[in-house]
């Protein structure tokens, strides 16, 4: 306000808020609000009440109990319970959200973790950016996943935050490994180890296709609805998919080498020294001589195209924790299930930015 001396006149009113409830009973709290008149600027100012949300029907803590609610459901679900409309769960929620962000301050990432996820139909794809350090993502944007997308990450941090970057990890997609190249020189390019074996999955899913095109009649039978069996962690199979997989790989000579070759392959992130992981690489690569798998050999050019951002894994600085990595996309596919339909981007920006962050 311009202060007491330059006022006019002032009133009290009255206003009635909603806040906590308490069981099944809602609460509403009822006070006197004081307006200003003020000489000066010839307008009318409200006093400031700091335990108001942003909205002047809730208070604060209101709002951070719908927010709270909001983690775990749906917008509709919320509003039904508590008797609001979808509108003001929405807002109470994005105030929420925005206050988390506020408490955990601005980044300053040493190491990142890239990568890109589908907003919507037709290839439309958002870009998000995560501190593997505070294990938590710090950007949600782009138009796209190009070059000049992935650049807009790089302008928003800064420049002297981006040069303090020491390792980036994503996928072998160029425009990401480009734009840090030239935003992050000195940051190191790890590849990440899921992106290279699902490419190793998709090898071994086509020799299946071989295989089954290949046979015929009953010889099929050992083949057929037997996808995710093939390609599953063994450990993650129950005591029948074992079973089935046993079989399966007992009755097709081809797929039972392509089985354990991909399963061998694991071992290459086990190596601490590079001169000793390119030594296991190059026996793999060699194995697969007159195996006549096609699928396998394009995979084994691929890895070797790659290979410095995939050995970057074996020195110890670089180990790091990539089952937050797989941990964030489950989230981020949980949050755009539960906002199906939702089209406002800011709000699933805030989500995801804030789905790894603690309660306030």
């Amino acid at each position: 306000m311009c202060g007491r001396a330059h006022s006019g006149w002032y009133d009290r009113r009255t206003r009635r808020v909603r806040d906590l409830p308490s069981g099944p009973y809602r609460i509403f709290l009822e006070f006197e609000v004081r307006r200003v008149h003020c000489k000066n600027c010839q307008a009318v100012k409200r006093e400031a009440l700091d335990f108001l949300s942003d909205s002047p029907f809730y208070t604060k803590r209101f709002a951070y109990y719908v927010g709270r609610r909001c983690r775990n459901e749906t917008i509709a679900a919320v509003a039904q319970e508590l008797h609001l409309d979808w509108d003001s769960v929405k807002a109470l929620d994005k105030q929420y959200m925005k206050a988390q962000l506020a408490k955990a301050g601005t980044p300053g990432p040493k190491r990142i973790g890239i990568d890109e996820i589908s907003i919507r139909k037709r290839h439309v794809y958002r870009i998000v950016v995560s501190d593997l350090d505070r294990r938590r993502p710090i950007w949600f944007g782009g138009e796209d996943r190009s070059e000049a997308s992935m650049a807009q990450f790089y302008a928003w941090l800064g420049e002297k935050k981006s040069r303090q970057i020491r390792l980036a990890l994503m996928d072998m997609w160029k425009p990401f490994r480009n734009a840090t190249q030239v935003h992050a020189p000195q940051a190191a390019i790890l590849f990440d180890k899921f992106h290279v074996m699902r490419h190793l999955g998709q090898a071994l899913d086509k020799v299946r296709k071989a295989e089954y095109a290949r046979l015929s009649g009953k010889d099929r039978r050992f083949i057929k609805g037997q996808k995710y069996t093939l390609l599953s962690n063994r450990e993650n199979l129950t005591l029948q998919g074992r079973q089935s997989l046993k079989t399966l790989l007992a009755a097709n000579k081809r797929l039972n080498t392509a089985y354990l070759l991909k399963e061998s392959f694991g071992q290459l992130w086990s190596y601490r020294s590079e001169a000793w992981a390119r030594r296991f690489f190059d026996n793999w690569r060699a194995s697969l001589k007159w195996q006549r798998l096609k699928p396998y050999e394009k995979f084994a050019e691929m890895t070797d195209r790659h290979w410095d951002g995939i050995a970057v894994y074996c020195k110890p600085e670089n180990k790091v924790s990539l089952g937050f990595v797989e941990g964030l996309n489950n989230k981020i596919r949980v949050i755009q299930r539960r906002s199906y339909g939702l089209r406002d981007q800011d709000y699933l920006r805030l989500k995801i930015l804030t789905c790894m962050l603690p309660r306030l």
